[in-house]
């Protein structure tokens, strides 16, 4: 049931993903560049990771036979891990670079340990590497959804900036003045 779910899950992401694409992606004042690049990680991701849902570890098994012991289980590890830095280099860039600042405990350091702590865990325990890249995924869609809104409401602002008028005519002590409203006295 719970693979259901995340089969479910991960198709929704891929489908909205897409529509975001189509539809906010094409408008004249849609999305940057930046923005356009995440989302269509966004949609490699999901896609790279139902496919992998899809795919049991019995099949990758198999390979052992044909190439080494174990063969299986390191391509499959490394196919996830491939999944992974498509998803999420950007913020183990950020979070290196934050260390090196001095600034360890941002959100992006938290959010590499957390995710490569579950990568470790899946190694360790049962290669079920879904939950590392899905808390990555995950993530960067609220990253996206709070950087297009950030960029939303600035050109809101600008726009609401350009129909300021270039002065205003106060009445002070019944004379009538003009003055500049961007110059404070």
């Amino acid at each position: 049931m719970q693979e259901l779910i995340v089969n479910i899950l991960l198709g929704v992401v891929i489908i909205a993903a897409a529509g975001i694409l189509i539809f906010i992606g094409s408008r004249k004042d849609g999305m940057t560049k930046k923005q356009r690049v995440m989302m269509i990680r966004i949609m490699i991701t999901a896609a790279v990771l139902l496919v992998l849902q899809f795919v049991s570890a019995e099949i990758f098994d198999t390979l052992d036979k044909y190439l080494f012991a174990s063969a299986g289980r390191w391509i499959r590890f490394a196919c996830y891990l491939a999944d992974y830095f498509i998803i999420g280099y950007d913020i183990l860039k950020k979070a290196l670079k934050g260390i090196k600042n001095g600034q360890v405990f941002d959100e992006n350091f938290l959010m590499a340990i957390a995710t490569i702590g579950a990568m470790a865990l899946a190694i360790y325990e049962n290669g079920d590497y879904l939950e590392a890249i899905a808390v990555m995924l995950f993530y960067q869609i609220g990253e996206w959804f709070q950087g297009y809104a950030v960029g939303k409401s600035r050109k809101n602002i600008s726009s609401l900036m350009d129909i300021r008028p270039d002065y205003a005519n106060v009445e002070i002590n019944g004379k009538l003045e003009q003055v500049d409203p961007t110059r404070s006295r």
